[in-house]
């Protein structure tokens, strides 16, 4: 970050930077998450909901991007090592032991309600204090939002196919 920009920004720009480190992990761990759920993912509407899960992989791989570089422009170093990012995370990384297309999508709804929090709390830790990092968060925190609904809806369709089956079977 620039001297002037750091003296406008108003702010702890270390704990920012603390962050804006913890999303950067979190968004490699949703990424990861997204990308293997949807090549193992088994079950009804696997056709329909695997390329929408590798599309949510490819954003959240955006939001990393546009959170490291943040982190370069405020002045500070990226994680350089995929270790440190389940000791940063916040968010629980869920191993997809369960291929079963419900236990997918509850363990990524799981990592976008968290996903909400992080970027609903950078945001108003920014807010009137640093725009840039600001709009960034809310960019993010809309992506998420829209996830989480994406996920719900796909829930409440695949609960709703086994209601209509199971009248069907009475």
């Amino acid at each position: 970050m620039g001297k002037r920009a750091i003296e406008i920004a108003n702010l702890n720009v270390k704990e920012l930077l603390q962050q804006l480190n913890e999303a950067l992990a979190e968004e490699w761990l949703a990424y990861y998450q997204y990308w293997v759920g949807a090549r193992v993912m088994e079950g009804p509407m696997r056709s329909e909901v695997e390329p929408e899960l590798l599309a949510h992989a490819t954003e959240e791989l955006a939001h990393a991007e546009l959170v490291a570089d943040r982190i370069i422009q405020l002045g500070g170093t990226p994680l350089l090592n995929p270790q440190q990012w389940p000791s940063f995370s916040k968010c629980v990384y869920e191993e997809p032991t369960d291929p079963y297309i419900e236990a997918i999508l509850e363990q990524n709804l799981n990592g976008e309600r968290c996903a909400i929090e992080r970027y609903q709390k950078l945001a108003s830790f920014t807010e009137g204090k640093d725009h840039s990092t600001h709009q960034m968060a809310v960019t993010i925190l809309n992506d998420e939002l829209e996830h989480e609904h994406d996920i719900e809806d796909w829930i409440n369709d695949i609960e709703r196919m086994k209601e209509d089956l199971r009248k069907l079977h009475l």
